[in-house]
């Protein structure tokens, strides 16, 4: 693989492992599974979806929408706040395929219901606890409106409650994960209850990648929404959600520059590549992305002591050992797993499998 310049690479045979995965998961308890695919953003990678008989997605935009309508994809949720200025391309996209939208105020839904052309499904968003948006479950007054709302509009459908357990993500282990997810899910149950008689089919429909991954049994949710588990990155590693070997994905970045009296060495791959998100690690250091060496089909286990120290808009700073320092020259590559997946994935106009085949995504041809 000729590699010149910082790209995103991606392991197919762990990809599609993690993907078959999450659909045994999420038949084994007994939900509908409907991956975000704002991670991978690509039609590509969601045909390895499509392998494993996921006929149903969620997104985080129109334009994600449109992109994956285009691609033969009819089951779309748009899982972020509906945002009224999209509504003229949200009438053109619900006219060709099933489309639901998330829904928070009472604003929101008469907009909906007083400018929509073709039927939508509906799901109210609560906040169970990540505190980014959404309803608080008792907030039963907005709740009751968006429902009658719902109730007298001919292209309105309300399906579930949705939500979005984010703050698995700031604790580490099952414990604290499983912690959160009994607390979140717990209001959800209480409001498919009171409701339940009135809308018998409606969804409990729920997302994160960490309770996804650490919770045995789902039932308790009717639909499960993760999307980063595709691909996992260093946050997932440090919550426990996946081991070092699920992680899919690295950056390949050369070696540029070398700093002899910092042990440092300069990467061409800066914020602009790999993002700002960081973790902390082990040694209380802020950490950019690991760094591995790239192997003919995959790459290495992180290097000891090794690490993305500083970024810039362009140049990723190594801090490493001495003996990492004296055998990594200039023109080398060297891989770097991220942080955040979803962000780096963002950043690259397409991808490279680590076989040398191109992945083409949602930015290939903008």
């Amino acid at each position: 693989m000729n590699i010149s310049e910082p790209t995103f690479l991606v392991n197919e045979s762990i990809c599609r492992n993690n993907i078959r995965e999450m659909v045994h998961k999420a038949k084994t308890s007994g939900c509908i599974f409907r991956p975000h695919f704002k991670t991978h953003q690509s039609a590509a990678i969601a045909a390895w979806f499509k392998e494993e008989g996921v006929s149903k997605m969620t997104v985080s935009s129109v334009t994600m929408a449109e992109y994956f309508s285009s691609h033969g994809w009819t089951d779309i949720l748009i899982a972020f706040p509906f945002n009224i200025l999209e509504l003229e391309r949200v009438n053109k996209l619900s006219q060709n395929i099933e489309l639901h939208l998330s829904v928070e105020s009472a604003f929101t839904i008469n907009y909906l219901a007083q400018h929509l052309i073709h039927p939508v499904g509906i799901y109210i968003k609560i906040d169970a606890g990540y505190h980014r948006t959404g309803l608080d479950s008792s907030n039963q007054i907005t709740i009751e409106k968006i429902l009658q709302t719902c109730d007298s509009s001919p292209n309105l459908a309300f399906k579930g409650f949705l939500a979005h357990f984010g703050n698995t993500y700031h604790v580490r282990g099952s414990g604290p994960v499983r912690k959160i997810y009994n607390e979140s899910i717990k209001q959800l149950k209480l409001l498919k209850q009171k409701y339940a008689e009135q809308y018998p089919d409606l969804l409990i429909s729920i997302g994160d990648t960490p309770s996804c991954s650490l919770v045995d049994d789902l039932s308790d949710a009717d639909e499960i929404r993760p999307g980063n588990f595709v691909f996992y990155d260093l946050m997932q590693l440090q919550t426990g959600a996946c081991r070092f070997e699920d992680i899919a994905v690295a950056v390949a970045c050369p070696v540029v520059a070398k700093q002899p009296g910092r042990n440092e060495i300069v990467l061409y791959g800066g914020a602009v590549h790999l993002s700002k998100e960081s973790i902390i690690n082990e040694t209380g250091n802020h950490i950019f992305g690991k760094v591995v060496k790239l192997l003919q089909n995959g790459w290495s286990q992180p290097l000891s002591n090794t690490f993305v120290s500083r970024l810039s808009q362009e140049h990723g700073i190594i801090q490493c050992s001495d003996y990492v320092y004296k055998n990594i020259q200039i023109g080398d590559v060297l891989g770097i797993i991220p942080v955040h997946a979803c962000l780096t994935a963002n950043l690259h106009q397409y991808y490279i499998t680590t076989d040398g085949q191109i992945i083409n995504n949602i930015h290939t041809q903008r």
